[in-house]
């Protein structure tokens, strides 16, 4: 998978989340910021970023994605 692909499915599945991804070789970083982490657990925020990449994680498209989860009040 590539850092666009995986973006784009988060993107498409977080809607109004920003969404950058970096990475190479099976191991990518993803830092999201979405309203929808706010009053959520960092292990709960996790588990909707990892949601959007379920499939590709378990059919082993995508190996090992470091997930940076903020509400936009947290990078302000």
């Amino acid at each position: 998978m590539t850092t666009d692909q995986i973006q784009q499915l988060i993107a498409s599945r977080m809607p109004g989340a920003s969404v950058e991804v970096s990475g190479a070789e099976g191991k990518f970083v993803a830092n999201v910021i979405s309203d929808a982490f706010e009053g959520l657990s960092p292990i709960k925020r996790h588990k909707l970023v990892y949601a959007c990449v379920n499939d590709e994680i378990t059919s082993g498209e995508l190996h090992a994605l470091t997930i940076v989860a903020k509400t936009p009040a947290e990078i302000a």
